[in-house]
């Protein structure tokens, strides 16, 4: 899933401390991120089995997205119920992410216990995230649901706003409509009878609903590593937290069985270490190094991407008014996010 996000709209105007400046253009071409691994392969990777690569930021940005957009797919291949996807995906990452967590604190020390918790909170809205987008799929397409994965940009800055008054620039103001409207053509609720087995509502409500949840999880996730240089624990910490929150609700609700056990588990190991793994070490290796507008455009080449996927291995192929609709979805997320990265880079918090 992508996530467009910017320092300014989920960094807290409490204890924020000046960046550097040559910082702040790292934190901007970092900002239109999908995935929180991102900020812990970026401080733990270093000279990684990426350096062959190092030199070619765009290529290695490219095969991550390229790589990540299989997310959709292989959770429909694997047939799991919306409650063991997010089960077994966490699970399977979670020893890289912990491996990655003991290195950073040998190096940096380890974090407050109150921390660590608000962390752990933060996978509680990340287990909600994967489920409502799971049933997104279910309801409009692997690749329709990758594009309302899109909006997140939108609800950080107005969580932002309500809670720490950071009015949101006026280009999100002016994309709310445009989104709006690409979303409704893109899930197909105008045009052709959506396909037998489809509920184009259902997946809309599914999809904002994901939005809502994966803003949710990054503001707070923001918050629990505030003032620290760790990037690994908090993650590595959110990622158990969502483990237990998704293994309460496949308890409470049912999902957690998988019939059958094989291929099903083997499409989720491919999900957690190829997508939420790989594809995000790839990304992080070349964001810092990427200006922010090119960094944005290749990380939406994922919902393009999932769209042609799932055409190709599912037979989901979208109608000329539902591409329409990711484009005006994608690139309305797209100008919001770069306007408040400028803005985050002119007025630095």
């Amino acid at each position: 899933m992508t996530a467009p996000y910017t320092p300014t709209v989920i960094t807290p105007n409490d204890g924020a401390r000046k960046l550097p400046a040559h910082d702040r253009a790292g934190n901007a071409a970092e900002s239109p991120g999908v995935h929180p691994a991102e900020r812990a392969a970026r401080h733990v990777t270093a000279g990684s089995a990426t350096g062959l690569l190092a030199g070619r930021p765009i290529l290695l940005a490219g095969l991550g997205a390229a790589t990540i957009s299989s997310s959709a797919v292989l959770v429909v291949l694997s047939g799991a119920a919306p409650s063991g996807t997010a089960f077994y995906r966490s699970v399977i990452a979670l020893p890289l992410l912990a491996g990655l967590a003991v290195v950073e604190q040998r190096r940096r020390g380890r974090r407050p216990l109150a921390q660590r918790l608000r962390a752990a909170l933060a996978g509680v809205f990340l287990a909600v995230d994967l489920i409502l987008w799971t049933h997104a799929i279910a309801d409009v397409g692997a690749g329709v649901a990758t594009v309302l994965g899109n909006l997140q940009v939108l609800f950080v800055a107005g969580i932002a706003w309500l809670l720490w008054h950071e009015r949101p620039t006026r280009a999100v103001a002016f994309a709310l409509p445009v989104v709006m409207l690409g979303v409704v053509l893109v899930s197909g609720l105008i045009g052709h009878p959506a396909a037998p087995g489809l509920h184009p509502l259902a997946g809309i409500w599914y999809g904002i609903g994901t939005s809502m949840a994966y803003a949710g999880f990054l503001l707070i996730l923001r918050r629990s590593s505030a003032g620290l240089p760790h990037a690994a624990g908090p993650v590595a910490d959110a990622t158990a937290g969502a483990a237990i929150a998704s293994l309460a609700f496949g308890l409470a609700f049912g999902g957690l069985g998988l019939h059958p056990l094989w291929p099903a588990i083997g499409w989720l190991a491919l999900l957690a270490v190829l997508s939420q793994t790989l594809g995000w070490l790839l990304i992080t290796s070349s964001l810092p190094r990427l200006p922010a507008a090119v960094s944005s455009l290749m990380l939406l080449l994922q919902p393009a991407a999932s769209l042609g996927l799932a055409a190709l291995f599912l037979g989901q192929r979208p109608t000329l008014l539902q591409i329409g609709g990711a484009v005006l979805t994608c690139g309305g997320a797209l100008a919001a996010s770069l306007a408040a990265t400028r803005a985050a880079v002119a007025d630095p918090p």
